[in-house]
Order: C-alpha cells, then sequence, then structure tokens
C-alpha cells in the first residue's frame, strides 16, 4: 500500500507533467506568432551564489528539510550597469534522495536602463527531481510564482518548467558539461502582464566541482523576452555561479 508521501508524489508529479506540456504548446504558438525577427539585443552578465543544505544543525530530526539561499546581480547595457538584483531564500522537504518540494519567497529590486525602476515581490513553490543516468545527471524544475509590482493591485501568476542535464567529462577530473533550458509561461492577464508565453533561457557551460559542497559554473546564457508593448529582447548573458551545498 502506498505511503500518503508517494500519493502526494505522485500527483505532484501528475499535476507537473501536465503543466510542462502546456508551456511548450505556449511556446510553439507564440513563437510562430512573433518569430525572432525585430529583437532589441544586450550583453549581459549575471552573478549568482546559492547555498543549500540540510536543517539538521537546528535540530536532528529536521533531516529531511532543506534551506535554500540565493543572491543575484544582473549587468546589462553592455555590462555596463547594474539593472537587477534578487535575494530568494526558501524553504524544503525532501520527498527522497530524487524528489523535493520548496516553497519561499523573492526581492527583486529592477533599475532598467530603458524604463522606471521598481522592486518586485515574489512568493514561490517549486517542485525538484534529479536521476543519475548513463549520460549524466538529469534533473526537472516545476516552478510557480506569484509576482507584486507598485505598477498594479494584481498577482501576476507565472510558471516556469526547466530542464537540466550534468555531464562528468572523462577526460578532466572534477569538470561538468551543463546544458538546461527554462520555459516561463504567464498564466493571467494584468496591469504589467499579458497571459501566455513570456520568456525562454537556454545555457550552456562548464562547472567544476572543488569539493563534494563546493562548485562553480560558467557559461553562455541566451534569453529571449516577448515584449507586448515594445520589440522583443534578446540578451546574451555570460553567466557565473557558485554553489554551497551542505
Amino acid at each position: 500500500m502506498a505511503t500518503p508521501a508517494r500519493l502526494v508524489l505522485r500527483y505532484v508529479i501528475r499535476q507537473m507533467k501536465l503543466c510542462s506540456a502546456g508551456a511548450i504548446a505556449f511556446l510553439i504558438v507564440s513563437m510562430s506568432s512573433t518569430g525572432w525577427a525585430d529583437t532589441v539585443q544586450d550583453w549581459q552578465t549575471w552573478t549568482k551564489i546559492t547555498a543549500t543544505g540540510r536543517l539538521t544543525f537546528l535540530h536532528p530530526g529536521l533531516d529531511n528539510f532543506r534551506y535554500w539561499l540565493e543572491g543575484q546581480a544582473r549587468f546589462g547595457n553592455d555590462t555596463s550597469t547594474l539593472t537587477q538584483g534578487l535575494v530568494r531564500p526558501g524553504l524544503g522537504y525532501a520527498v527522497n534522495d530524487k524528489a523535493s518540494l520548496w516553497l519561499g519567497y523573492a526581492y527583486f529590486p529592477t533599475d532598467p536602463f530603458t524604463s522606471e525602476a521598481y522592486n518586485e515581490q515574489r512568493l514561490w513553490e517549486q517542485f525538484l527531481w534529479a536521476q543519475p543516468t548513463d549520460f549524466g545527471k538529469f534533473s526537472f524544475r516545476n516552478r510557480l510564482e506569484q509576482r507584486f509590482r507598485p505598477a498594479g493591485s494584481e498577482v501576476g501568476w507565472r510558471f516556469r518548467q526547466m530542464y537540466a542535464l550534468s555531464y562528468p567529462l572523462s577526460f578532466a577530473p572534477g569538470f561538468s558539461l551543463e546544458v538546461s533550458d527554462e520555459v516561463f509561461v504567464n498564466l493571467n492577464n494584468t496591469d504589467w502582464t499579458v497571459n501566455g508565453f513570456d520568456q525562454n533561457r537556454a545555457f550552456v557551460g562548464i562547472s567544476y566541482h572543488f569539493n563534494q559542497p563546493v562548485a562553480t559554473e560558467i557559461g553562455y546564457m541566451n534569453r529571449y523576452i516577448r515584449e507586448t508593448e515594445a520589440p522583443n529582447k534578446m540578451e546574451h548573458i555570460l553567466s557565473l555561479s557558485l554553489s554551497l551545498h551542505y
């Protein structure tokens, strides 16, 4: 007989698969209607540090509970200006050694060089799953966000679907090839968002594990953003990150 935890996990996976199919459909429809032409391009640099781990330092009985601390600084306008920051804390629960459930908060100050500055706040929930394979470590992340901006009183709901593959390089111990893609879909209309495809982030890079808890990553990210009242954007991003896992 299945345990309650397994029943919940099966339900979450089934719902996330349905959402993933919807996100892909939104992307295909959007690309066929808007195309890739007439985009405004920018070269950027993003830096990120993420710390995750168990909460056993608070109490030994919290072995299945996790913490998530993330900070980002994003430099735009050809990497000449700090245009965005991000602070994202969260708490999680490990269902098993492959799957975990999370919820958290995010503060997102933005000062774009082409429009007025604003501060966005978010609540987020996500499901993480990772599986070692013969081709490396395959993982996916389903994230749901509730976004709050001063520009309007309505809450913007957004779904994010990411797939990633980490392939160890046998000729370079400690190094891995990292490939991922993430689709963003707005789930409703607000004063500042439009329902449907929002953006796509494709990434390829190299990671290096100094030891079990510490890893660094460098690579190229292509971010395509759909705009409603301006030309669409394509950003070429040098991504630099440091991960701490305890």
